[in-house]
């Protein structure tokens, strides 16, 4: 997997940092002052025995402590003449040396321990210049510097010593820098990563668990990254978002509360939203806005959906009387308060026939297609008393009318239905009679349908066993005198 982040470099030595002798232990090179590439004065170590056979030369540093370091780095940069350029310079010359290291719990080594020899030490490598200089060079004021870099782990005490063995060759140690990588305190993918120090070994993957930033929540887990012996970041696992209220800023290091008139109903990486219309927020990180005064929200209203209200009243309500139903035709509301589920109620009251005010109508009215929910302006009505004044409503209501302490808002159209012929006279009674004569009563219809102009009479005069063709009557009364004529 690819690094994400650079390491970082912690130094537990630093020869060119020195403003006076560095003071290592010899054996026996020489501490003279140098130059290095940017011609700043430098301690530097020294050796040319290239005369004598069977060198064996060392010099030691100082104790440096590990500051629990597991893998130590060393950067040498030195210059390590051609052999060939010295002049009668025997088969024994070499243009390489080696570097050891010694760990110890405390500063104990002295000019004869621990011993000049491998065991010991622990061989790190030998190094070889990858450019040798010549007097050539030299003379021409130009320095060819080499810089090899090293590791070695684990190490587990409390420190260590270095030390350089030249077995044959001429050569200047210009600068000696010791560190260990780490990598350091990140924010990734929503999370915190402390500084973590790189593994014992180069190929080593520490893996560190992060924690979610402020306001940040879980999504993926566990959280971790893996720093490598680089002292790079990889291999990122998990993550974290964004409460609801709350957006990624600043290259997602900061979950930032949603400010006032924004809000965010989710955890996620979306940013925050600004309130839709008709609605505000309380306060700073809102998941949802509020609506305000006289503007609802339905549950199944999405968060991102204006706030809205109630419809106004239908418009230019006809009426078109036929006996004893009619059509109810109008037109839409002006304002349909912002939503598109309007739908309209009947409410059909019957009004006069002395009980005084207007009564809600009986089940027995019909309504087609139905009295509530039309999604039509029109409904055709049947089925209403004859000669009888009525009062229809028409309401506009929506999702939130609901919500709404108020009623509906609605017009209003006033018929009366036409009349129709009146039911029978169901009784009557005699009230007197003489030998030429009868006087008779009856009730009114239970359904007069109407004005009832007269009544008519019939009345049959029996001859034996038949009746004679009938003799009408007329009167604009319940009650009639009826007198025989001989």
């Amino acid at each position: 997997s690819r690094p994400m982040l650079t390491c970082c470099k912690c130094t537990l030595m630093d020869s060119t940092t020195a403003t006076a002798e560095l003071g290592w232990t010899v054996y026996p090179w020489e501490e003279v002052s140098g130059y290095d590439e940017n011609m700043n004065t430098i301690r530097t170590y020294q050796v040319c025995n290239v005369f004598d056979n069977n060198q064996n030369n060392w010099v030691r540093t100082k104790y440096i402590w590990r500051r629990g370091a597991q893998r130590i780095h060393v950067e040498m940069k030195f210059s390590v003449r051609d052999c060939s350029s010295i002049p009668n310079v025997p088969g024994s010359c070499k243009e390489t040396f080696n570097l050891y290291y010694y760990e110890s719990d405390s500063d104990t080594a002295n000019k004869v321990s621990p011993p000049w020899m491998e065991n010991p030490w622990i061989k790190v490598d030998t190094i070889a210049a990858d450019e040798s200089f010549s007097q050539v060079d030299l003379g021409g004021r130009v320095m060819k510097i080499n810089t090899e870099v090293r590791s070695f782990g684990p190490v587990s005490k409390h420190g260590f010593y270095l030390a350089f063995q030249d077995y044959g060759g001429c050569m200047s140690l210009i600068a000696v820098r010791v560190f260990y990588r780490k990598c350091p305190r990140v924010i990734q993918n929503g999370a915190v990563f402390q500084e973590t120090l790189s593994g014992a070994e180069s190929t080593s993957l520490v893996a560190a668990r992060g924690v979610c930033i402020s306001n940040g929540e879980e999504v993926d887990v566990p959280i971790k990254l893996y720093c490598n012996g680089d002292g790079e970041w990889m291999v990122p696992i998990g993550r974290c978002m964004c409460k609801a209220g709350h957006e990624a800023v600043e290259n997602g290091t900061v979950c930032r509360a949603c400010p006032s008139g924004f809000f965010k109903p989710i955890q996620g990486d979306v940013s925050c939203m600004q309130c839709p219309i008709n609605s505000r927020t309380t306060n700073e990180g809102a998941t949802n806005c509020v609506c305000r005064n006289g503007y609802y929200r339905t549950d199944s209203d999405p968060f991102q959906m204006p706030c809205t209200t109630v419809p106004s009243a239908p418009q230019n309500v006809l009426s078109i009387v036929n006996e004893t139903s009619l059509i109810l035709e109008w037109q839409p509301p002006r304002e349909s308060g912002g939503r598109e589920d309007v739908v309209f109620n009947i409410i059909c009251k019957s009004c006069g026939g002395g009980r005084g005010g207007c009564t809600r109508c009986g089940d027995n009215v019909q309504f087609v297609p139905r009295q509530l929910g039309l999604t039509e302006p029109r409904v055709y009505i049947s089925d209403l008393l004859a000669h009888t004044q009525y009062t229809f409503e028409v309401q506009a209501v929506n999702g939130v009318s609901e919500q709404s302490p108020y009623s509906p808002q609605y017009s209003s159209v006033n018929i009366t239905t036409n009349q129709a012929a009146p039911s029978t006279v169901s009784i009557m009674h005699q009230i007197s009679r003489t030998v030429d004569s009868i006087t008779l009563s009856w009730s009114q219809p239970a359904q007069p349908n109407g004005v009832i102009l007269d009544y008519e009479l019939q009345y049959y005069e029996k001859v034996g066993t038949h009746c004679t063709l009938p003799i009408n009557k007329q009167s604009a009364l319940s009650q009639l005198h009826v007198h025989r004529h001989t």
